[in-house]
């Protein structure tokens, strides 16, 4: 096994273990460790929201989720060598639930997916599902089934949800200046635009006293992704797989995280994968100059790996940019794949499943989401392809007609949903 190079106690909150990680973006955050080139390390990760969310059968601690704390990283990691303009060589070689435990922290055995309420930033489909839903997923080897959602057993894609590193002082400026403009055309929307630099709640290393005040007014959240990687949420981003960061910082300051069990295409219900704690093994290397040599000055790119379930059969739908009204939109593929989603939860439910529980699966499981038409005026086309074999049922369309399921309890609903 690699050196483990950040530890994590299941016992101690985040901000209470050997080392401390943090929750924003920032030049300035300390680096915790030095990673050498050509090494391997094993690095612990806390699943996004330390811990607040609970394996029972109540949704009110996803409708009161703190999202000022997110997401709980991981790092950052100054990598040997490495300066502003190279390429960070990041290889993914294994990650994975925390081993050999059971508890209460997700990540021991289970995980959960959760639909967020619109007043605490809503989902994709946030207008047809504004209230607060969870289903807890149990795993065991490589898969995994819900008491919230049976009839359904699939293989984990286990995968970092969030990776990059630190963007520069300039790049961060660049940042707060385009989401904060965006939030003026709107400041009062619910959901937000977008989130401005918040103090409270922030995690910054070991910074204190007032290095820490100055840099909480200006670090960045991290819920999107950006320029420097972030949460891009890839569910093909697992075991296997390299990825080539651009380095904005001297060390480029890596730091990781909120890892999935697994996840749908779009993770569309927010805290849509199946949301753990676990581990990550990699293995980092620097591109000189890289950035420039491959013309790669914004945004990462990676080589999936070759160890994701294998499912060889599907059921595609389509969506095209026509809203429910009927308002026709201009190549709009951001609601031609809201469609290709609503249909197929519309189909599920005609097999006894409710549709938020429908709704749920499509976060939580494999599925792959295309943009398949993007250029025919008016409408693009989008399509979702659900995997026919995780389901214990035969789901195809036939003459006999949909053979109904048992939805068990359902999947809960926050109470005083507001």
């Amino acid at each position: 096994m690699p050196e483990v190079i950040f530890p994590l106690d299941s016992t101690k909150p985040f901000t209470e273990q050997k080392l401390t990680g943090h929750n924003r973006w920032h030049p300035e955050i300390p680096p915790v460790a030095t990673l050498k080139r050509g090494e391997s390390y094993r690095i612990d990760c806390r699943e996004w929201f330390d811990g607040a969310i609970k394996n029972d059968d109540s949704a009110d601690d996803i409708r009161d989720a703190p999202l000022n704390r997110v997401h709980a990283l991981s790092g950052p990691f100054r990598i040997e060598g490495a300066e502003p303009g190279d390429l960070l060589i990041v290889d993914i070689l294994d990650v994975g639930p925390i081993p050999q435990e059971e508890g209460p922290l997700a990540g021991q055995g289970w995980g959960y997916t959760g639909i967020f309420a619109q007043k605490n930033g809503g989902s994709f489909l946030v207008d047809q599902f504004p209230d607060a839903y969870k289903a807890v997923w149990d795993f065991r080897g490589g898969e995994c089934t819900s008491r919230h959602i049976p009839g359904v057993t699939f293989t984990g894609m286990v995968h970092p949800g969030l990776m990059g590193t630190a963007p520069s002082s300039e790049l961060l400026k660049t940042w707060n200046k385009r989401e904060g403009d965006l939030i003026a055309t709107e400041p009062n929307r619910v959901p937000p635009l977008a989130l401005p630099p918040e103090p409270d709640s922030a995690i910054l290393g070991s910074l204190s006293g007032a290095d820490f005040d100055r840099v909480a007014g200006e670090a960045a959240r991290t819920a999107p992704p950006r320029e420097n990687g972030g949460n891009q949420d890839i569910k093909n981003f697992t075991k296997g797989s390299r990825v080539f960061y651009p380095v904005y910082v001297s060390g480029a300051s890596l730091s990781m995280g909120d890892l999935h069990f697994s996840q749908g295409d779009g993770e569309i219900t927010f805290c849509g994968g199946i949301e753990m704690g676990g581990f990550i093994d990699i293995h980092v290397d620097v591109i000189k100059g890289g950035m420039d040599t491959y013309g790669v000055s914004e945004n990462a790119i990676f080589m999936p790996g070759r160890n994701g379930p294998v499912y060889s059969e599907w059921l595609a739908f389509s969506g095209t940019s026509v809203t429910l009204d009927g308002e026709q939109r201009y190549l709009d593929s951001h609601l031609s794949y809201q469609r290709a989603i609503l249909h197929a939860i519309d189909y599920l439910a005609k097999f006894g499943w409710s549709k938020e529980q429908a709704y749920l699966l499509l976060g939580a499981a494999p599925i792959e989401g295309r943009f398949s038409g993007v250029v025919d005026i008016p409408n693009s086309c989008a399509t979702v392809y659900l995997p026919t074999e995780i389901f214990d049922v035969d789901i195809r369309p036939s003459a006999s007609g949909p053979t109904q399921v048992d939805p068990g309890m359902g999947a809960p609903r926050a109470m005083n949903p507001g």
